[in-house]
């Protein structure tokens, strides 16, 4: 099979190249995706690019890159129901801790990281459900229902913040967002209730003018956004934080944050609990039948253009997710 693959930790464009690989025969408890989009995430860019904190050297000799995908099951290994073969399905953490991810012709997983996609979602958007929208469904709904909440969602013109703010509204939320002014109309369209310029010098109050404060909040930018959270959040609200890339060493504002009783979950996809991540799913699966989540048209790159797949998830400033067609 041709398959994707680097060997060392570099630019894209330097170390990504395409092999000629075995294909991998499901062990027992497995199947065999032949995968038809292999989704690209910024994990993906930094673990290549060797940006992963206290990572020196690659894992493995050889990596086959992207947790995300989806395609069809092709074979099952034994204990698995051979009624899945021919099954569409979507994957999550298909390279986490292993060599060989999605970026190729055929992956082999565990049968439990193959999701039945749901009828009528199409295979490009079952690519981009791992971790954009597990994060998203997680940081919305990790507390319970948000029916009659206040939820602000940060980003919202981004990969995770779009389908959250989609997620929290089909939740019964009413949301409040953050973006750039760009993606206004875009997000407002998606189901936010108020839309702002994440760069306005009176965001707190532009925030607490239309509400009493927020319940919950998805946050992509915790440290740069704690002093502004720690004012416009209710007592006893919760901060789903799943990112802080402009900071990674937060001063925390404890004294206001205390006094609120403010609750701060942070959200790693990877390692989320079986029992919470096939809740995650199932909110996901829901919104899809309800018609709630539309997704933005992808951006599709062939097998050998992986390379610029990266580089465009390393620019950032798109919209639609970016997958590699296998």
């Amino acid at each position: 099979m041709k398959a994707v693959t680097w060997r060392g930790f570099g630019p894209a464009r330097e170390v990504l190249q395409i092999e000629d690989l075995a294909v991998p025969i499901p062990t027992p408890g497995e199947v065999l995706v032949r995968v038809a989009f292999s989704g690209v995430n910024p994990s993906d860019c930094k673990a290549r690019g060797g940006a992963r904190p206290g990572v020196t050297k690659p894992p493995f000799e050889v990596i086959v890159p992207h947790s995300d995908g989806a395609g069809v099951i092709e074979a099952v290994g034994e204990g698995v129901d051979a009624a899945r073969v021919g099954e569409r399905v979507w994957l999550w953490n298909g390279q986490w801790q292993r060599p060989f991810g999605t970026c190729a012709e055929y992956i082999a997983v565990p049968a439990a990281q193959a999701i039945a996609l749901p009828d009528g979602v199409p295979l490009e958007d079952g690519a981009v459900i791992g971790i954009p929208g597990l994060t998203a469904a997680q940081t919305v709904f990790g507390g319970g229902d948000v029916t009659g909440q206040t939820v602000l969602v940060s980003g919202g013109g981004g990969s995770v913040g779009f389908l959250a703010v989609q997620l929290a509204a089909w939740g019964g939320a009413t949301v409040i967002a953050t973006c750039g002014t760009r993606d206004m109309d875009r997000v407002k369209a998606a189901g936010a209730a108020h839309v702002f310029d994440y760069a306005s010098p009176t965001l707190a109050a532009d925030i607490l003018a239309v509400c009493d404060g927020l319940d919950r909040a998805v946050e992509v930018e915790l440290g740069p956004n704690l002093l502004l959270l720690a004012e416009v959040m209710k007592p006893l609200g919760t901060i789903a934080a799943y990112g802080s890339a402009k900071d990674m060493a937060p001063e925390m504002p404890f004294g206001p944050m205390l006094f609120k009783a403010l609750k701060l979950d942070i959200s790693l996809i990877y390692i989320l609990p079986l029992a919470e991540r096939a809740a995650a799913i199932a909110r996901l699966h829901g919104a899809f039948a309800d018609g709630a989540l539309k997704l933005d048209a992808p951006n599709v790159f062939a097998l050998e253009e992986a390379a610029a797949a990266h580089e465009m998830v390393e620019a950032g400033g798109r919209t639609g997710a970016v997958l590699v067609k296998c």
